[in-house]
């Protein structure tokens, strides 16, 4: 079955090839232009990136989790911010609490994967700061408990996730964006555009390049 599919995709008919990319390209773009149209996340974008910044300007930092692709998100957004976006500027503090394999996997081995964030934030944080938790499904236990146990130490909480946000009954953070899809790639390449857009925001406005 495997070679006849690999057979069968080798020999498809290229104009077939060609419309399913640029179909799937189109999916992307529509979902671009109804986030630029959505007057809620362009809200929810300026409000979690002045969250970040009044955070920051305090001296305190930065946190960031995910899962699968988020953690990259959350590395991604973290590196951008330690480093820098799109000048030569100070780093700004950020911290993935993806990274760290010792960490993770003592945790994940004594006291059960979902709370390998949470125990982190514990040990971490301090009041002011922020923790910023990216879930495709909205529905991430390790995610959520870390939420939770941030909002017991005063962190500001901000959610980056995909169309059926975070159930209320779980937790209600202080900025939500959500990306009104459930596909979990466009989810996902919307939580990119997402980051940039508060790097972006973030880095000039602290540093007075804001246009």
């Amino acid at each position: 079955m495997l070679i006849l599919s690999i057979y069968v995709f080798k020999f498809m008919d290229k104009k077939v090839t060609y419309n399913y990319v640029e179909n799937s390209l189109l999916k992307s773009l529509n979902l671009i232009k109804e986030l630029t149209e959505s007057e809620i996340f362009i809200k929810n974008t300026i409000e979690a990136s002045d969250l970040i910044i009044d955070s920051i300007t305090n001296n305190n930092c930065i946190f960031l989790a995910g899962n699968g692709g988020s953690a990259a998100h959350s590395q991604h957004f973290a590196a951008e911010l330690i480093c820098r976006f799109n000048f030569d500027r100070n780093p700004l503090p950020a911290l993935a609490l993806t990274t760290d394999s010792s960490v993770i996997t003592a945790i994940s081995n004594d006291y059960g994967y979902e709370n390998i964030f949470e125990r982190q934030i514990s040990g971490l944080s301090k009041k002011g700061d922020v923790f910023i938790g990216l879930t495709t499904s909205g529905t991430s236990k390790n995610i959520i408990k870390a939420f939770k146990r941030a909002k017991i130490l005063k962190l500001k909480t901000i959610a980056i996730c995909g169309g059926n946000g975070i159930p209320k009954s779980d937790f209600i953070p202080d900025v939500e964006i959500s990306i009104p899809s459930k596909v979990t790639s466009l989810i996902q390449e919307m939580h990119g555009i997402t980051t940039h857009l508060i790097c972006d925001i973030v880095e000039k406005t602290i540093f007075s390049e804001i246009k």
